[in-house]
């Protein structure tokens, strides 16, 4: 299913095996691999979802739709090549300040709400991101809850 939903960005971006934009080191690439990793650890990807982390990283890095779609193609490949969640972790670690890494804890708790409901693999990722990141528990839960606030400012 996985997969199938990564031909879906490939065919829509008219990506190559190689991409030409995107690198490893890239912090782009660390976030989109840590979003990809959280998006399929339940075990279900949504239609939700998949909007969702398009949408946050088009809107974050300011990509166009097919940028986007090779970004989470390469960052997908990455993510299925990695043992551990440091690979990624120390990129963002290296070049973010803290409100950068904050951010990314932001975006993260956004596609966590965005199939309605919380699992407990995907809080324990976030936790352990946060972790790695040296995000505070205090700024770990004032992200979830400004992410939480806004879902339900929307419903209204």
């Amino acid at each position: 299913m996985f997969d199938s939903l990564m031909q879906v960005f490939r065919d829509l971006a008219g990506a190559s095996e190689d991409s030409e934009v995107f690198s490893d080191s890239d912090l782009r690439v660390a976030t989109a691999a840590l979003l990809v990793h959280l998006m399929s650890i339940d075990g279900v990807i949504d239609d939700n979802e998949t909007e969702e982390i398009r949408k946050v990283l088009k809107k974050h890095y300011s990509l166009t739709d097919s940028e986007t779609a090779e970004l989470i193609d390469f960052a997908s490949k990455c993510d299925e090549e990695s043992v551990d969640l440091y690979k990624f972790t120390s990129v963002l670690k290296r070049e973010l300040d803290e409100d950068g890494r904050i951010k990314i804890i932001e975006m993260m708790w956004q596609l966590v709400f965005a199939d309605g409901q919380i699992h407990e693999f995907e809080d324990n990722l976030v936790w352990r991101v946060s972790e790695l990141l040296g995000v505070s528990r205090r700024d770990r839960i004032r992200m979830r809850q400004h992410v939480q606030a806004q879902i339900e400012k929307e419903a209204e």
